[in-house]
C-alpha cells in the first residue's frame, strides 16, 4: 500500500501498533481466563494488564529483538517481559505463535470489513439518490457497444445500485466466515491449553470459536474473504468502465466532475479526462491480483506450515486498503458526476430511430407475417437508415411489404419513445423495494 492510494482508518488497522496491541489483548485475555482456571495466579495476570494495558509497546524496540531471535512473536513476547516483569513467565501458558497470529489476523480483517461496508453504504446511497434524480432521463441501451434500444440513466444507476447491494451481502457473509478465534496450542490439540481459554478469549474480541484449528485456522475461510474483495472491485471496475464509455468525446453523456484549476493534459489545455475512473479501474486489477495468492494458501503442508503467511503479510493490508480507497472514490465519482441528458437525446436519435425495430418486427408478425419475412422487411429498411439514406420510418411507410401489413398510423405509433420505459417503476420497486 501507497500513501496515494490510502485513507488513513484502514491503514491504522494495519499499523504496527494496532497489530501489537491485539497481540497484547490476546495474550492478556487468555492469562485471566487460564487465571479463572488456576493455572495462572490471579495477581500475575493483574500485573499482566495493569502493565500492558497502557503502555506504549516499542516498535524499534521489537524489531531489534526480531533481529536475534528471527521470531516476531518471541520478539514481542521479550518486549512484553521488559514492560510487565516477572510475571510474564504467566503468558503464552500452552498457547503457540498461530494462536496470537491467526487470531489477531482475524480480528483486524474484520475490522477492515466492517470499514469496508460503511463504505458501500455511501456508495449504494450515492447509486440511490443519482438513480432517483436520472430516473425518467432516457437514453440509449447499448449491447456490444452499438445502438439497441431505450433505458434511461436511472434505470443503469438502479443495476450498479443492485449489483453492489449484492456485493454487500457477500461481504457481510464473508466477515462473519472470517470472525474466528484459534487458541488451540500446538497442532490445535489443545494439550496445553483448556479450551475454555478459547472461548473466553473469542467472547472478548468479539470472535466465534474455530471447531478445528489444527495449530491455524483453515485458509478457506481468508480464501472466501479475499475472493469477495476481488468481486467487490470488479463491480467497481464495471461501474467505472460504463463512466469512461460515456465520457468519450463521441459519446459525452456523463462525465466525471471537473473542478475549477483541474487540468488534463501536461500537453493539450483542452483536455477533460476520465482520470478518477481509469485509476479505478487499475486499482481493481490489483485487488483482484490478491485473489489467486489467497486460494492458493489453502493448501498448507499437514496441520501448518507458514507459506502463507508472507502472502497474507502483503495481501491482507494491501487489498483491504485498496479497496478502501477506490470505493470512497468511487462514491465521489457518482456523487459528482455530471449528466447530459440533451446529449444523451441526440445520441438515441442519431439513427433516425432503429432502436424501433423490434417493435416493427413483433408488429408485422401480429398482422400475419412469419418472422422470417418481418424480420427481412424490416432489415431491409434499417440497413438504408445505416448507410445515411434517411428516416426508419419513412422507409417502412414507403415499403410496399410493410404497408400492406400496417398502417402510416400504426408506423407512427411504435415511434413513441415511451413505449420502452413503461415498466421504468416495476424496475424500481424491485431493486429499491419501494
Amino acid at each position: 500500500m501507497i500513501p496515494r492510494y490510502s485513507r488513513d482508518e484502514m491503514v491504522s488497522i494495519w499499523s504496527p501498533e494496532s497489530k501489537f496491541r491485539i497481540w497484547f489483548e490476546i495474550e492478556a485475555h487468555a492469562a485471566s481466563a487460564q487465571a479463572k482456571l488456576g493455572i495462572v495466579p490471579d495477581d500475575a495476570a493483574k500485573v499482566v494488564w495493569e502493565k500492558g494495558e497502557n503502555a506504549q509497546f516499542d516498535v524499534d524496540r521489537i524489531d531489534e529483538i526480531e533481529r536475534e531471535v528471527k521470531h516476531d512473536v518471541i520478539a514481542f513476547l521479550t518486549h512484553l517481559a521488559e514492560i510487565v516483569g516477572p510475571e510474564a513467565r504467566f503468558v503464552h501458558q500452552g498457547m503457540t505463535s498461530s494462536d496470537v497470529l491467526d487470531t489477531c489476523l482475524s480480528v483486524q480483517l474484520t475490522r477492515a470489513a466492517d470499514l469496508l461496508l460503511a463504505d458501500m453504504d455511501k456508495l449504494l446511497a450515492a447509486l440511490k439518490k443519482r438513480a432517483y434524480e436520472q430516473k425518467d432521463t432516457i437514453t440509449i441501451g447499448r449491447s456490444h457497444g452499438i445502438h439497441a434500444e431505450p433505458t434511461t440513466f436511472g434505470v443503469k444507476l438502479a443495476q450498479a445500485y443492485a449489483e453492489f447491494d449484492r456485493c454487500k451481502k457477500r461481504l457481510e457473509i464473508a466477515r462473519e466466515e472470517i470472525a474466528t478465534c484459534a487458541i488451540s496450542g500446538a497442532v490445535g490439540t489443545f494439550a496445553n491449553i483448556d479450551p475454555s481459554v478459547e472461548q473466553y478469549v473469542a467472547e472478548k474480541l468479539g470472535l466465534a470459536i474455530e471447531p478445528v484449528s489444527t495449530q491455524v485456522i483453515p485458509r478457506d475461510r481468508h480464501a472466501m474473504f479475499f475472493a469477495v474483495l476481488g468481486v467487490v472491485a470488479s463491480s467497481i471496475e464495471r461501474l467505472a468502465t460504463e463512466v469512461r464509455h460515456l465520457q468519450r468525446t463521441e459519446v459525452l453523456e456523463a462525465e466525471e466532475f471537473f473542478s475549477k484549476g483541474q487540468k488534463g493534459s501536461s500537453a493539450m489545455p483542452h483536455k477533460r479526462n476520465p482520470v478518477l475512473t481509469e485509476n479505478l479501474t487499475g486499482l481493481a486489477r490489483i485487488v483482484r491480483g490478491m485473489v489467486t495468492p489467497a486460494l492458493e494458501n489453502v493448501a498448507l503442508w499437514h496441520e501448518r506450515d507458514i507459506s502463507h503467511s508472507s502472502v497474507e503479510r502483503m495481501i491482507g493490508p494491501d487489498a483491504t486498503v485498496t479497496l478502501d480507497f477506490a470505493l470512497a472514490r468511487m462514491t465521489n465519482v457518482i456523487e459528482n458526476l455530471v449528466v447530459y441528458p440533451e446529449n444523451m437525446k441526440a445520441n438515441m436519435d442519431k439513427l433516425g430511430g432503429l432502436h424501433n425495430s423490434q417493435r416493427v418486427l413483433l408488429a408485422l408478425t401480429q398482422a400475419g407475417l412469419s418472422r422470417e419475412d418481418s424480420y427481412r422487411a424490416v432489415q431491409r429498411n434499417a440497413m438504408k437508415v445505416w448507410r445515411g439514406e434517411g428516416e426508419f420510418a419513412a422507409f417502412l411507410k414507403a415499403d410496399e411489404e410493410v404497408a400492406n401489413a400496417l398502417s402510416d398510423a400504426q408506423i407512427d405509433d411504435m415511434f413513441d419513445d415511451g413505449y420502452h420505459l413503461k415498466h421504468v417503476d416495476t424496475i424500481f420497486a424491485r431493486v429499491f423495494g419501494e
